[in-house]
């Protein structure tokens, strides 16, 4: 049998249940799902059916509300199917001043996002769940449309509701190739060929197996999770209500009630992992062995915190393996070289909650090119070659899942399977107190710290490294500074076609030869896919320098759009360094090393050219993002411990200095430079976001010109503005609530503490009529309303003096 079809969805779990219904309600009804065994056989029909809304990143909370609105009521009134979704709320205890501010931080989110959420007090908590003892209990998240669900129960309404709309299952189809040609892709199973114009892998912890087929390795690596559930308990059925779910972050464990008895998760701090080396055949329906052992020192928590759970005999014991990913948030989205190929997989063990708001947007993403909303914190191409390793990813899995419910702080670094990329001044960076983080697998000094520290500190508030990022800050302004930007994405385009290429890509207009560009690319709705320099080096010739976090999500977005013949783009990241110098002694150190003309007129702003630092090629790009004097040098990654103990030498009498990406980012706030992934996305357009002047409407036809031009004709209905905030002893840092009055208008997309100006700042999306200097505003941060002023932008330099030295 031959099965033709719009879109083939690989996996009966909730992930692929839930992708194949929204499609079928996106009017596609062209649809088949493939499941090996029978519906919701791999991870969902042990899961434990947790739904909470409490989440760090705001896109995603919206995700859960709706997960949460569908499975209450609404999925049971579209298909007529019992989902089995219990309304109890839930309850996050909490102790610690880092918890406090953490439930605070996401209370405001959540306001702005239209979760209920309150933080109650320990009689509250005793009224909710009187099983619980209050010892150490300051205060707790309470959540009253969080609950739980019966996995088994949802998996088959969404199911239904797929069906009822045209969609096909093909049960016991277990499949065994995936092949692209012709333009479509073939999936041979044992019960017939499935050919189909788009595949989805929902295939869960066997998601990296069906990547393997379709070549590609996909970062999943399954871990074993347990839970239990007693015997009835006479607590239990004496109550009048249900319980809350509650979770205990210090205990690191989740109750709920299950019927007359309780249900009980740990996170316990010695995970197992599971199958790295492929999930056996028939791995279906099954569970593996209990190990109470592993996890007794959590159940004595347990009882300590829950008396009556020590008391009561245990019914039965779950041991299941889920798929984790590095991060813990599931893969989504197309998958890098693989054309009309998505995933949705490796929710953890958050598959049920995530399941119905995945599918909604990874069936937007499908049939319109977009989610209604940037999935950029679940996006497949988050990761990138360094993640494909085995034991990279169950390395960082298992950190993820012991510190399930450790409190989220903003500048963490957590030390599992680092360091892993490094540059060759890793070393010697490392000698002068460089505190280190983890972007894209590389290695990138934060700070650098006099008295040895070599991790950031845990709080929401400024911690101890705020005055040493003040003095790398002052030694920019005052002097120069170097920084090491190896991990930046880069890329070579080049060939006959690569000018119209580009040009069909980029908002703003191509660079002449020696000279660059700023340029956002733009999807057809005109949010920001890409922002990035473009330098001409030649009239067939580009090189294009992005973010290193987007390294593989602009490679794809730029080869994805790649025509037939005529260009080629090649990823050379790996292969050149970047060391930045800044500051107004910058010119005066190149001076001394450069084998060409540096001055004002020999290398003007944003132009580019080729040239020997000492005895090292480099390109010397002439642009800064702290917004004094600057240069990029790029160079072959083999000379950069030379070039950089040359620059340190030369500059020795100027007072070089090294500094770290938070004085980076302390500085671009001062000049309110954007940020892709905060201030800038694919929800805003560059017109929102103030970056008209990078924008060229009037040449020829580029991606998204027709949605900027409708907008650039009505006007944007918001804009990013920059807000001086009276802070107290914490800065807003992403998603704080912003109000004019007690009406909420708007949320910070970012912020922190400009050093320069000595004055906490705020970048935020405000609607036009609270976007004039003078307009008062509060922002909310860690529960207190703080005064915050529009301010002109930038704040520092606003005529560019610094930038334009000895022009």
């Amino acid at each position: 049998m031959t099965v033709r079809t719009r879109v083939a969805v690989i996996g009966g779990g909730v992930a692929g249940c839930s992708v194949l219904y929204h499609l079928a309600r996106l009017g596609c009804d062209d649809l088949v799902l493939i499941e090996a065994s029978e519906l919701t056989s791999g991870s969902t029909w042990h899961a434990a059916g947790l739904c909470t809304q409490f989440h760090s990143r705001y896109n995603l909370m919206k995700l859960l509300r709706y997960s949460v609105e569908l499975y209450d009521g609404v999925l049971e009134a579209d298909t007529g199917q019992p989902v089995g979704y219990h309304r109890c709320g839930s309850i996050r205890l909490g102790a610690s001043r880092g918890r406090i501010d953490e439930f605070q931080h996401r209370r405001a989110m959540a306001e702005s996002v239209g979760v209920p959420f309150e933080i109650i007090g320990p009689d509250r908590i005793a009224e909710l769940f009187p099983l619980a003892v209050q010892d150490g209990v300051s205060a707790a998240a309470y959540l009253p449309t969080d609950g739980h669900v019966d996995p088994s129960g949802l998996t088959n309404a969404l199911a239904q509701g797929a069906k009822q709309r045209g969609a096909q299952i093909m049960r016991h189809a277990h499949v065994t190739s995936v092949a692209f040609s012709g333009g479509r892709w073939t999936a041979e199973t044992t019960a017939g060929t499935v050919v189909a114009d788009v595949v989805v892998n929902a295939a869960g912890q066997w998601a990296r197996e069906v990547g393997r087929l379709a070549g590609v390795e996909l970062p999943i690596s399954p871990i074993q999770h347990q839970y239990l559930t007693t015997a009835p308990m006479p607590e239990v059925q004496a109550l009048s209500r249900e319980l809350p779910v509650l979770r205990d972050g210090a205990g690191s464990f989740y109750v709920r009630q299950e019927g007359p008895g309780l249900l009980v998760g740990p996170f316990e701090p010695g995970p197992r992992g599971w199958a790295l080396d492929g999930i056996p055949a028939g791995f279906h329906g099954q569970l593996l062995p209990p190990d109470l052992e592993r996890i007794e020192d959590v159940l004595a928590t347990v009882a300590n915190r829950v008396p009556a759970f020590g008391k009561t005999g245990i019914r039965s014991v779950v041991n299941g393996p889920d798929g984790y990913t590095p991060d813990g948030l599931c893969l989504m989205g197309p998958v890098p070289g693989l054309r009309n190929f998505h995933i949705l997989a490796g929710f953890s063990i958050f598959g049920i909650v995530f399941g119905g708001g995945a599918g909604r947007y990874a069936a937007e993403w499908i049939l319109d090119g977009q989610p209604g909303d940037s999935m950029w914190d679940v996006d497949v191409r988050r990761f990138g070659q360094y993640a494909e390793s085995v034991p990279y990813t169950a390395a960082r899995a298992r950190e993820t899942y012991k510190r399930e419910y450790a409190v989220r702080f903003p500048h963490e670094e957590l030390p599992a399977a680092r360091p892993l990329k490094t540059d060759p001044i890793y070393d010697r960076l490392a000698a002068q107190g460089a505190v280190f983080g983890a972007r894209f697998g590389w290695e990138r000094p934060l700070w650098f710290s006099p008295d040895g520290t070599d991790q950031p500190e845990e709080t929401f508030r400024r911690g101890k490294w705020h005055q040493d990022v003040a003095a790398e800050c002052q030694a920019v302004r005052s002097s120069v500074g170097i920084l090491d930007q190896t991990s930046f994405g880069k890329y070579e385009v080049r060939g006959p076609g690569a000018d119209d290429f580009l040009d069909r890509l980029c908002a703003n207009a191509l660079p002449r030869i020696g000279r660059i560009a700023l340029t956002q690319m733009c999807n057809k709705r005109g949010g920001v896919e890409c922002d990035l320099t473009v330098t001409r080096l030649a009239e067939d010739r580009f090189y294009v320098v992005s973010a290193a976090a987007t390294e593989t999500h602009d490679l794809e977005w730029i080869s994805r759009h790649i025509p037939a013949a005529g260009v080629v783009v090649d990823n050379v990241t790996s292969q050149i360094g970047v060391l930045t110098l800044a500051g107004p002694r910058a010119r005066d150190l190149l001076a001394r090393v450069a084998s060409a003309d540096c001055s004002n007129r020999g290398l003007p702003f944003f132009s580019a050219a080729d040239m020997r630092i000492g005895m090292a090629p480099a390109r010397v790009m002439r642009l800064s993002y702290v917004g004094e004097l600057g240069y990029e040098l790029h160079h072959p990654l083999e000379y950069q411990r030379y070039l950089y103990d040359l620059l340190r030498e030369a500059g020795a009498d100027l007072g070089i200095t090294n500094f770290g990406y938070l004085a980076l980012e302390s500085m671009r706030l001062e000049k309110c430079y954007r940020l892709w992934g905060a201030d800038l996305s694919a929800d805003f357009t560059p017109l929102e976001a103030g970056m008209e002047r990078f924008v060229r409407l009037q040449k020829g036809d580029f991606i998204g010109r027709q949605a900027l031009l409708l907008q650039s004709r009505d006007g944007p209905r918001q804009a990013l503005s920059c807000l001086h905030v009276e802070a107290d002893d914490a800065d807003a840092y992403h998603h704080e609530p912003v109000f004019r009055g007690d009406r909420q208008v708007g949320y910070v997309s970012s912020g922190g503490y400009g050093h320069r100006v000595q004055a906490s700042l705020a970048l935020a999306y405000l609607p036009v009529d609270c976007v004039s200097p003078g307009t008062e505003l509060t922002v909310e941060i860690l529960g207190s309303r703080r005064p915050a002023t529009v301010v002109p932008q930038p704040v520092y330099d606003p005529a560019n003096t610094r930038l334009q030295i000895g022009r």
